[in-house]
């Protein structure tokens, strides 16, 4: 039994799921967060240097929808008590993407070497906590199934701009049957500090996706000729515009492989 099934089926307030899967990739397991600590809140990361954080932070309130903060560092500091005690931002995560001027130059499963202490850490609400109540409605879905990472696309769908920060949304997507679809706007409409409801239903030409087997990011999944594509705007929405704004440096996760929280689900959903 591996490290990360053990923290499945483990609870003790000394040992939460989510606490045991952050230990687990501190102690270099490697793999998708799909499905990992059930019922806990798992986040996108953007960590940028001081000078760029304002913006980065403004550009956040006018992109809430791909862009729910859920937790935020002070300058130079590795860890978010409000997300996790013992949380460390350096080597909690599965593996993370280094950028220098816009480009992936490392991806490392720990960072302690390229923290700096002038850094700032956001935190951005995942599709994976809305998954969740998906699921516990009977709803399929399509990539846990497969156990591949989720398939996301850059889209057509322009940013609101702030400083050197613009560009286009990034789109998770999920297909449904079409009365499935409905339901599931209806559920995640619940949950706006996780992206919400979807951006878009069907079509995918529309929102500038030529090819919807030939994701960006994450792993194609198939869609039945009974089903609709469904979108979700997508945390990784940074990765793309970090690197349309040729930042300095900056440090990202992994797509699909997140920041376990402390957090709950069901504390994330306003009604």
């Amino acid at each position: 039994m591996t490290v990360l099934v053990a923290a499945q089926q483990t609870g003790t307030p000394d040992t939460l799921p989510s606490r045991q899967a952050r230990l687990a990739y501190r102690g270099g397991e490697v793999g998708s967060t799909a499905g990992i600590a059930p019922g806990f809140v798992q986040g996108n990361l953007a960590i940028l240097p001081a000078e760029f954080a304002g913006a980065f932070h403004r550009f956040c309130q006018l992109n809430p929808k791909p862009c729910p903060i859920i937790g935020m560092s002070d300058v130079g500091s590795p860890h978010i008590p409000a997300l996790g005690a013992d949380l460390d931002i350096r080597t909690d995560v599965p593996r993370y993407r280094v950028w220098r001027d816009g480009e992936v130059v490392d991806e490392p499963t720990d960072v302690t070497k390229h923290w700096r202490d002038d850094l700032v850490t956001f935190v951005l609400g995942c599709s994976f906590s809305f998954e969740e109540a998906l699921l516990d409605e009977g709803m399929p879905i399509r990539h846990i199934e497969q156990n591949v990472r989720v398939p996301m696309y850059r889209t057509n769908i322009a940013c609101g701009e702030a400083g050197p920060f613009a560009g286009p949304m990034v789109v998770s997507m999920r297909p449904f049957k079409p009365a499935d679809a409905i339901r599931a706007v209806q559920i995640t409409s619940r949950y706006p500090a996780v992206h919400g409801a979807p951006v878009h239903l069907g079509h995918p030409h529309l929102i500038g996706i030529k090819d919807i087997a030939k994701p960006d990011y994450g792993d194609p999944v198939p869609v039945a000729d009974d089903e609709i594509p469904v979108f979700w705007a997508c945390g990784v929405t940074p990765q793309s515009v970090i690197n349309a704004a040729k930042v300095p440096f900056a440090i990202t996760h992994s797509p699909g492989l997140m920041l376990v929280t402390d957090l709950k689900n069901r504390n994330m959903a306003v009604i």
